[in-house]
């Protein structure tokens, strides 16, 4: 667990994460937090399925670069997003970075607050030299996210912005 001024972020293990795909609450109930209504898009049901739980139970793989990280904030015992490494870092020292604010906590900074704790965890981290991440262009909200976290453009498509911040 990482905890910063206002949040724990929980990296859930395999079963947390079985529990986490349910969406009813279990997860909350097992975690001893608040239990709010939560749903989990598809686009993040499908990645769980085919890619984040058979990484997480890879007993060959650290497990941390692949599982959702769940932000709890502190004063309230809720869950208020969650982010995630897209895998291990590759031959280049990168590693990517995906995250979410739930509805109703977004706008209020607990994702900044969270990535900043990621890539101070990342910089700890072996074979690690940069962050990168994606984000759609009419993304407003996760690109202030990137910036404020010194993230740098360093490429984009017709759609999406790339960013990446060097750590070492």
């Amino acid at each position: 667990m990482i905890e910063t001024e206002r949040l724990h972020l929980i990296p859930l293990t395999y079963d947390q994460l079985v529990l986490y795909i349910r969406a009813d609450n279990s997860l909350e109930r097992a975690l001893g937090l608040e239990e709010l209504p939560r749903t989990i898009s598809p686009d993040l049901e499908d990645a769980l399925e085919s890619t984040i739980l058979p990484n997480v139970g890879n007993t060959q793989k650290n497990y941390l670069y692949s599982t959702l990280w769940t932000l709890i904030l502190k004063a309230e015992n809720k869950m208020v997003g969650d982010l995630c490494f897209y895998g291990e870092p590759n031959q280049a020292g990168e590693i990517e970075i995906g995250y979410g604010t739930y509805d109703g906590f977004q706008n209020k900074g607990y994702m900044t607050e969270a990535v900043n704790m990621m890539i101070e965890w990342a910089k700890t981290q072996p074979n690690v030299r940069t962050v990168i991440a994606g984000t759609e262009k009419n993304n407003g909200a996760s690109v202030k996210v990137l910036e404020k976290n010194g993230f740098r453009k360093y490429d984009e498509t017709e759609t999406l912005l790339k960013w990446r911040i060097e750590i070492i």
